[in-house]
């Protein structure tokens, strides 16, 4: 893990080099004032000797200064380090995210990887620059602090080595215990956040079912978890503190005691006034890091648990991949499955879609119909390699879809999804998604084909409204067209349409394939309806249901073959309780 998330590190190594160094500095300023503090009652204060104190006093304000000046630059350099590898390590995740498959965005659930992207970096940034700075500040100091006490009086210097094993012990029994809990926390927040996306994205359903109340207890139920956890660990994590404020004062008492009977019985020829004022600053500067050094390990224990949550996601391998040669050209619209089956899963036997025959022509336009849970939209995902067939062979343009470069094959691959998104911004710039470079022009015919451009121009801005988040400011069949004309803009050699005219009146649905059909001949055209209306003219119609193709045929073949298909027609006739 910490091989994984030193890479992130990358451009900002000077800073994270310089802060120990600087640090070092400081250090060494701070341990030799006590020193000096000594030498001043003792060859100065007590030998009344003025020019002495002046001359040691100057130079205690110089190293005071150096430690300041030192300080702040560690300060500086930390800062800059742990923001730039946090940068760089929600980039690396952010990067490594958008080449995932949808099977391994299935392994993650969006509010983790929100979490992941969000919390556990902030953890991981504190903690970092608690490593560097903190975490060499205070071995230093306790070093340096420990040497200069021994060189005082060595058998005083012996109760700090009675202490720092009982520390040490105590310590480990915290963040042994504390660790666990602290990797639960996060992955309750992961669904705290869940909770609180899902409220946020359907508050016009709770709202219109008046389920705000059910919705809170949802919230408090999961908001409560966090808090018995948390207070749990913090609980554990209060001995921390305690348990280090006991060895400190029981340290400065004991070698008060010691000391100060050590200079009354030897009349100071064995310790003086002075060495002990300084061994008692070092006891206080010991102790300190000592109880700094516990904080770092219980901030490393809850980073712990978030470096393993984001490691989960930097070391997450896409299962789709790039061939060794790619084909960088798709050379027409054919598609053909051959005997293609597809498990989400992965387990063979466990699948969803069934030997799978199934062949297209170039320009051709298919329909594809069937209940809920038919496998539609699996099957259309293949052909865009969203997803790799569990077994069998998914053609385009007669090679597998596993020989092509995945953006070639994607470009010439348009779909519009079942739940397609809007994003934040105009409508022109939600456009050129499909082309970044489209003009006016372009954009004006992608939008009349998709029966968009008449609204887009009664709007107030025109092609400059502003969308917001989701296309949440028009309505579905607007978005559903926006859509449309997105994927349109491509100039795809197969443009595939997901149920996306479902919230679009049989009026303009008519009026968008009488377009596609006098504008884009070349281009294939699979359309996946509930409505046989929007699919009774096609080239061919693809019935399927439980996972199977049951029927192929154009319309008047599947009324008198299919018996799937016939019940579907007359139901949505008029005539049809009539038993026509």
């Amino acid at each position: 893990m910490i091989k994984r998330l030193s890479k992130c590190i990358r451009e900002y190594k000077l800073p994270s080099i310089l802060t120990p160094v600087l640090v070092s500095l400081e250090v060494v300023m701070e341990v030799l004032i006590p020193y000096l503090m000594g030498k001043l009652i003792d060859d100065g204060i007590k030998k009344g000797d003025t020019d002495f104190v002046v001359r040691t006093g100057i130079l205690l304000v110089i190293l005071c200064l150096f430690s300041l000046f030192f300080g702040a630059a560690a300060g500086i350099t930390a800062a800059k380090a742990s923001a730039g590898f946090a940068k760089n390590l929600r980039h690396d995740m952010f990067h490594n995210v958008q080449g995932f498959s949808f099977s391994n965005i299935d392994n993650f659930s969006a509010s983790g990887l929100v979490t992941r992207l969000t919390t556990d970096v902030t953890n991981l940034q504190n903690s970092y620059q608690m490593i560097i700075r903190i975490a060499v500040r205070s071995p230093a100091m306790l070093l340096f602090s420990l040497f200069m006490a021994l060189g005082i009086n060595g058998k005083i210097s012996t109760v700090f080595l009675c202490v720092i094993p009982v520390l040490a012990i105590g310590l480990a029994l915290v963040v042994k215990n504390a660790h666990p809990i602290f990797r639960r926390v996060f992955k309750t927040y992961d669904k705290l956040n869940n909770v609180v996306a899902e409220n946020l994205h359907g508050i016009r359903v709770v709202k219109a079912f008046v389920r705000e109340n059910e919705e809170d207890k949802k919230f408090r139920t999961v908001s409560e978890k966090i808090f018995a956890d948390t207070k749990r660990a913090e609980n554990i994590l209060a001995f921390n503190a305690p348990m280090m404020q006991a060895a400190t004062y029981a340290c400065i008492l004991l070698i008060a005691w010691f000391g100060a009977n050590l200079i009354v019985s030897t009349g100071e020829t064995e310790m003086t006034t002075g060495d002990l004022v300084s061994l008692l600053s070092y006891v206080m500067q010991i102790l300190m890091n000592l109880m700094m050094l516990s904080m770092i390990f219980v901030m490393l224990t809850m980073s712990k648990a978030a470096g393993e949550r984001v490691c989960e996601v930097l070391e997450e391998k896409s299962d789709l991949v790039n061939p060794e040669n790619p084909v960088y050209t798709v050379s027409d619209g054919s598609i053909d499955f051959e005997s293609v089956s597809f498990s989400y899963s992965g387990e063979k036997g466990n699948y969803c879609l069934r030997d799978a025959e199934l062949h297209i022509k170039s320009g051709e336009t298919v329909g594809i119909i069937g209940s809920t849970g038919s496998s539609k939209t699996t099957l259309v995902q293949l052909i865009a390699r969203l997803y790799d067939a569990t077994e069998g062979t998914v053609k385009v343009g007669g090679r597998d879809v596993r020989e092509y470069d995945l953006d070639t094959l994607r470009n010439e691959v348009a779909m519009v999804l079942q739940k397609n998104v809007l994003f934040s911004g105009t409508i022109r710039e939600n456009l050129c998604w499909g082309k970044e470079d489209a003009t006016d022009e372009e954009i004006i015919e992608a939008c009349n084909l998709a029966q968009a451009h008449s609204f887009i121009q009664e709007k107030e801005d025109g092609y400059d409204t502003y969308i917001e988040q989701g296309g949440s400011n028009v309505s579905g069949g607007q978005k559903q067209r926006i859509c449309i004309a997105r994927s349109l803009l491509k100039k795809p050699k197969i443009l595939i349409l997901d149920d996306s005219t479902s919230a679009v009146d049989t009026a303009t649905d008519a009026l968008i394939r009488k377009a596609f059909s006098e504008y884009i001949p070349e281009t294939t055209k699979i359309i996946i309806a509930q409505r046989i209306s929007s699919i009774e003219g096609a080239d061919k119609i693809v019935v399927l249901d439980d996972g199977g193709i049951s029927a192929v045929g154009n319309h008047e073949e599947l009324l008198s073959e299919s018996e799937i298909y016939r019940e579907v027609y007359f139901s949505q006739q008029k005539g049809g309780k009539d038993g026509e």
